[in-house]
């Protein structure tokens, strides 16, 4: 063999040993960052129980997080973050500066509650009342928003006593009016006006939701995961007169009813939905105050979920025509109005595909399962609109019980089981220090994956 191309096997023998001792040597470091997280998640556990059992007996509506934004702030303060208040509303952002240059991550997580009364029996039962839509209601997180803060405070103390050792910055965004605000707008898009992925730029976003499955596992999709939600107005205008006459009026609620059943058609007959499924709902109509009155109008208002753009707008185009029509046809207006809604929740495919091994471990045991569509909807999404996201959702189903049974998010019995929560706690913490840990290296650009 010649000594040139000795030379060059001999060198590229020396690059591999190389390349590999490197590789041993980051995954060694992963495993003892990894074995840092789980005992500082063991050790702030118990703050974390006492901070969510805290914000579930006290829960605030949309747009009325006063005593929580107020917990967050003071407790990020203690750990030495610069915090930032009134952000896009009630808006808290801790933000927490690693002791070596490198990547942005925030960890988002929201703040409201919803107006329910609370039908668990708990010693922390919510016992809180306030004004909605002009109504006396019960207030209770039955969406599970308690947990989802508890959580990214106790993921700020993991993370901040990991200070010394983080190659970036860490930005930790308590949000107000997920469920949406009295004027209709959820709080994720107020945030990012006022600049929150901003100043430092955000490199990649990580969420967490609580919802029905097996206790402590972590489920995951790559690209659409939650539905696009849209809200719903439609105005039947006929002409009032006596009930006992009805020839001499138009009766809207005869009209209003044709209209709802003709609206089940678009789904079901008009619209492709082999390759991902819609819904359109009617939740509510209104008309008429008295017996032997028929009314002049009537006001329906619903839902509207979606996974596709295009097919949304076609959903849009067949209810306008069909109330439309069908009121034409009874001598009735109708006036179909949409909102513009929260999109579809998209986990972003490289940065889903990069932290898989990192939801993996975090949910030990538990495990970490690909997740179903799911057709409720989060303005999550706005976030993962600007910046690489990825939103799991960790199951807090009581060991025992059926998730496909259980109360669902929403309902005044919907209990989440503490026992998940350091799963919860561990995933937000790993899915942050891994990414930076990676240099954030293998995040695309915003906007191009799993759209």
């Amino acid at each position: 063999m010649q000594p040139s191309i000795r030379t060059f096997l001999t060198g590229l023998l020396m690059a591999g040993a190389l390349v590999t001792a490197a590789g041993a040597q980051r995954g060694s470091n992963l495993a003892l960052m990894h074995d840092e997280i789980a005992r500082r998640t063991a050790v702030v556990m118990p703050k974390v129980v006492a901070w969510r059992r805290d914000i579930h007996e006290h829960p605030e509506l949309s747009g009325d997080e006063v005593r929580t934004s107020a917990l967050v702030a003071a407790h990020l303060r203690t750990l030495g973050m610069e915090v930032t208040t009134g952000v896009g509303g009630h808006g808290v952002v801790g933000l927490l500066r690693g002791g070596r240059p490198g990547p942005v991550v925030a960890l988002r997580a929201d703040m409201d509650a919803l107006p329910v009364e609370e039908l668990v029996d708990l010693p922390f039962k919510s016992k809180v009342r306030a004004t909605y839509n002009g109504q006396q209601v019960g207030v209770m997180h039955a969406c599970g928003h308690d947990n989802h803060v508890a959580m990214l405070m106790g993921a700020a103390e993991v993370l901040a006593g990991m200070k010394a050792t983080l190659p970036g910055t860490v930005k930790f965004i308590f949000q107000p009016a997920e469920e949406g605000a009295p004027n209709g707008e959820g709080g994720a898009a107020p945030m990012i006006r006022a600049g929150v992925l901003e100043s430092p730029k955000v490199d990649a976003v990580f969420g967490l939701h609580v919802f029905p499955g097996a206790l402590g596992s972590v489920g995951y999709r790559v690209g659409p995961l939650m539905a696009a939600s849209n809200s719903f107005t439609l105005t039947v205008r006929g002409r009032q007169t006596h009930g006992a006459a009805p020839w001499a009026g138009v009766d809207p609620i005869v009209v209003g009813s044709q209209i709802v059943m003709g609206l089940q058609t678009i789904i079901s007959r008009q619209v492709d939905i082999t390759s991902v499924p819609a819904i359109v709902t009617v939740g509510a109509i209104n008309g008429g105050i008295r017996s032997n009155i028929i009314s002049d109008s009537v006001v329906m208002i619903g839902t509207i979920r979606t996974f596709d753009a295009t097919q949304r707008q076609q959903i849009f185009a067949n209810m306008k025509r069909t109330a439309e029509q069908i009121a034409f046809a009874s001598g009735a207006t109708a006036a179909f109005v949409v909102d513009s809604g929260y999109p579809v929740t998209v986990n972003d495919t490289a940065l889903t595909t990069q932290m898989l091994p990192t939801i993996r471990w975090a949910a030990g045991n538990a495990g970490a399962v690909v997740r179903p569509l799911v057709t409720g909807a989060e303005d999550f999404s706005y976030f993962q609109e600007k910046v690489p996201g990825v939103f799991v959702m960790l199951g807090v189903t009581p060991t025992g019980q059926n998730p496909a049974t259980v109360a669902a998010n929403h309902s005044p019995y919907f209990f989440a089981d503490e026992a998940a929560l350091p799963n919860g706690v561990r995933v937000m913490v790993a899915l942050a220090a891994d990414f930076l840990a990676a240099g954030g290296r293998n995040a695309p650009a915003a906007g191009t994956a799993g759209r």
